[in-house]
């Protein structure tokens, strides 16, 4: 008789699976709170009681950690000695081993989650039991994930040894698991992370990369992963130039509670705005820019209605994403086959690192989700800012931590109204700006004026106040601050410090 052990904090599919083994002549042993629920489910379970003679003790923090359940695990069954001291002792083998660990790392994301609360969550006999049948894979398979459980029922079916490989999922499984507990002892200790860690839980192979001869594939991280976050309701299947600009106006849009449309192509924003509601919002943003919009990309954050989607088809759009649609908005928009329709959802957690593989390296860096406090701005200028420069400047440079550096963004009345970015010079993304807003009819008298990073000569500001900006925000720092701030003052600008730079690259 084969011999399963199933121990697992993930309950997803276990009852379905262990009838399975059951049905394939599997004897199932399992603990406490995994043997109630296949008991209530009317299978026929031995326990680690029965086998180990003892109780589970310590508060279910020791059950599994007992020689005869690890001598069962561990014996070779090739090896003769092995095998004389199974029959010696009365060592009861298994031959599959399915566990899965207690939740640590959804656990240290939680709102106030305490020491305690994570220590708790650091699995023992878990992993141990992982460990052991993963060193044992020419005698003992291994699951560590539901994903498994069909995967191993068609091997069986199959006669077809895949241990090995479920071995190599373990030992990823739980060197995960112990370098998410490594960093977050260094975390409380106010420490750097010693090693990066992600969990990835599958992939999908793209059609190619940012060209047809690269290839390329979309990994999702953990059980919040792109496919779990976004939904592609309608049209082709992404690409991976497509994933790139999904990703950069999610990130832009959740910049505002209030309703909001932004237009992107390339990852680059050209147009924004709030509005009084999504259809006002698309025209004033889609105004700001009226050439770059074809074939690109638009973001709301509220529910598109069929009005606004009939405003958006007046153009081909190469993707539409919002939370949610009408249903008549949605017949409406599939009447077009190559336009991507994309439905998100905020997951209550986010990755909060960012990954760039660079020549012989990674690059990994906390994402730049710092929000401008006005309470924490700094005016330097010798002229306060009005109430509506204010709102201006902050709407002004929520768009421009999103633009490639340098980026200039001229902004009025909760829209933008000049786009300037990705240049080698900051005044060559002032007069970018500039020369786009003239050529699409944007008046920029009355803009606010915001750079992701310092002015770092006077020339800037004079640009901007030439062309009708009367309020600059920027983050300061540079030793020609003074002279830039000089500059302000000689043209009746309002000026103010953020002290935080968005480079974007």
């Amino acid at each position: 008789m084969k011999r399963a052990l199933i121990s697992v904090y993930d309950k997803t599919g276990v009852v379905e699976f262990a009838k399975e083994l059951a049905s394939s002549g599997f004897e199932l042993v399992s603990t406490s709170g995994t043997a109630k629920l296949l008991s209530e489910n009317g299978l026929k379970i031995k326990t680690i009681e029965e086998i180990t003679k003892a109780p589970e003790v310590l508060g279910g923090r020791v059950k599994t950690l007992q020689h005869l359940i690890f001598a069962g695990i561990l014996a070779d069954k090739g090896n003769p000695d092995h095998q004389k001291e199974v029959t010696e002792h009365g060592f009861e083998l298994f031959d599959l081993v399915c566990v899965s660990l207690y939740p640590f790392k959804q656990t240290i994301v939680q709102p106030g989650c305490t020491e305690a609360e994570a220590i708790e969550q650091i699995d023992i006999g878990g992993v141990s039991l992982i460990r052991a049948a993963a060193k044992n894979f020419n005698s003992v398979s291994v699951l560590v994930d539901p994903h498994q459980y069909g995967i191993y029922l068609d091997s069986l079916k199959k006669e077809k040894n895949i241990n090995s490989l479920l071995a190599a999922d373990a030992f990823e499984y739980i060197a995960s698991y112990d370098i998410s507990i490594a960093n977050y002892f260094r975390r409380i200790n106010k420490q750097a992370s010693g090693i990066f860690d992600v969990y990835y839980s599958g992939y999908e192979q793209l059609r190619y990369g940012e060209n047809p001869h690269q290839q390329a594939m979309l990994y999702n991280i953990g059980d919040k992963g792109f496919e779990q976050i976004f939904q592609k309701l309608h049209g082709k299947e992404l690409s991976y130039i497509n994933i790139i600009d999904i990703d950069a106006a999610y990130n832009l849009i959740n910049e505002f509670e209030e309703p909001a449309c932004a237009i992107l192509k390339h990852t680059n924003p050209c147009g924004a705005a709030i509005g009084a509601d999504i259809k006002d919002a698309y025209t004033r943003a889609f105004a700001t820019d009226t050439v770059s919009p074809f074939g690109g990309i638009v973001i709301v954050n509220r529910k598109l209605t069929l009005d606004s989607a009939e405003e958006m088809d007046k153009i081909f759009t190469e993707i539409i994403i919002a939370p949610d649609y009408d249903e008549d908005t949605l017949a409406f928009l599939f009447k077009k086959k190559n336009r991507r329709v994309i439905k998100y959802t905020r997951p209550e957690y986010e990755a909060v690192m960012e990954l760039k593989s660079v020549t012989g390296g990674l690059l990994v860096q906390q994402r730049d989700d710092i929000v401008v406090n006005e309470a924490e701005l700094k005016v330097v200028s010798k002229r306060q800012p009005t109430d509506q420069e204010m709102k201006d400047m902050l709407f002004a440079m929520k768009i421009c931590k999103h633009t490639k550096s340098n980026a200039v963004i001229y902004a009025k009345e909760g829209r933008t109204s000049g786009i300037g970015g990705g240049q080698p010079s900051r005044v060559d993304s002032s007069m970018l700006a500039v020369e786009k807003a003239k050529r699409f009819g944007m008046e920029l008298t009355g803009c606010a004026v915001a750079s992701d990073a310092f002015f770092p000569f006077p020339d800037g500001v004079i640009e901007a106040a030439k062309a009708g900006a009367t309020a600059v925000i920027h983050p300061g720092g540079s030793v020609k601050d003074e002279e830039v701030i000089k500059a302000a003052d000689e043209y009746g600008l309002a000026m103010v410090l953020t002290g935080i730079r968005h480079f974007r690259h």
